[in-house]
């Protein structure tokens, strides 16, 4: 008879205690234990076994059984992507609304200096596929640029740069306005690799003063979330979300009483159905 199995580092990520990546990490590092045994890396389990992180039981869900939760929030200039920062200052996940038993994890990063637009799922898997250069999600990017811009700059960009760790290019260019040391220009990427938006302008000898990402994939920015503030995203939302990393949507999980009281004590915001607006084409240069 075959056993249904799945990678440990999977159904951690499935109950919320971090993303794939992450998993794969604190099993490395001899965190997560499996009937009483410290797991290996490559591990399978069943959902009859017993697993452990951190010598705390952890709650196995099927994939169907999962909570699909995702928040966006508008991060300020500032703000660190790490859950706790050895000289204290500020991280995005100090305003984020509380959870039970699960954990928010962050759909991409964003550096000290960016601000705009991060996702925050409760679903690991959700997360890595999002994550993953292989699922080409759109990041866009509202850009203010100190130099002077000209044609061939954009060219370059836009038909691809070699930067220290291989090509990069921008999929579109657009001027939003402005001139001299205040122009802006909206760019779309379809990788999050560590301050590539900035190094592409970089290699044009051009400097960026102010980076805020405005939309990942579907999801635009929502102006009444200002910074600092976060919006709980819609089923539909989040069906697309979902779609796009090649998931089945499924019902978005009901709150609590409990997490009811504490998201509201946290200012907890939930967006209004409405029809979301969709990315432009792609304008090749």
């Amino acid at each position: 008879m075959t056993t249904n199995t799945e990678k440990l580092q999977k159904v951690l990520a499935r109950a919320g205690l971090g993303s794939r990546r992450e998993m794969e990490a604190a099993i490395e590092a001899g965190r997560a234990k499996v009937n009483g045994k410290v797991a290996r890396l490559g591990d399978r389990i069943e959902m009859r076994d017993r697993v452990e992180f951190d010598d705390r039981p952890v709650t196995l869900r099927a994939a169907d059984e999962t909570p699909r939760r995702v928040i966006m929030y508008n991060k300020p200039e500032g703000e660190l992507c790490t859950r706790k920062d050895p000289e204290g200052r500020r991280t995005v996940f100090e305003r984020l609304p509380r959870l039970k038993g699960e954990r928010w994890i962050a759909i991409g990063r964003l550096d000290i200096n960016t601000s705009g637009l991060l996702l925050f799922t409760t679903d690991g898997e959700l997360a890595n596929r999002l994550m993953h250069p292989s699922t080409q999600i759109e990041r866009e990017y509202a850009v203010r640029v100190m130099g002077e811009v000209r044609r061939e700059h954009v060219v370059a960009m836009v038909e691809g740069v070699m930067l220290e760790d291989g090509p990069a290019r921008f999929t579109d260019v657009q001027e939003f306005g402005g001139e001299g040391i205040n122009t802006w220009f909206h760019v779309v990427i379809m990788e999050g690799r560590n301050r590539e938006v900035r190094r592409l302008w970089e290699s044009q000898g051009l400097t960026v003063s102010r980076l805020k990402r405005v939309r990942y994939g579907n999801i635009f920015l929502d102006k009444r979330a200002r910074a600092g503030e976060w919006i709980e995203l819609t089923q539909d939302e989040i069906d697309d979300l979902s779609l796009a990393a090649g998931l089945t949507p499924r019902k978005v999980a009901e709150l609590t009483p409990d997490e009811k009281n504490r998201w509201s004590r946290d200012k907890h915001k939930r967006r209004p159905v409405q029809a979301m607006r969709k990315p432009k084409s792609p304008k090749g240069r």
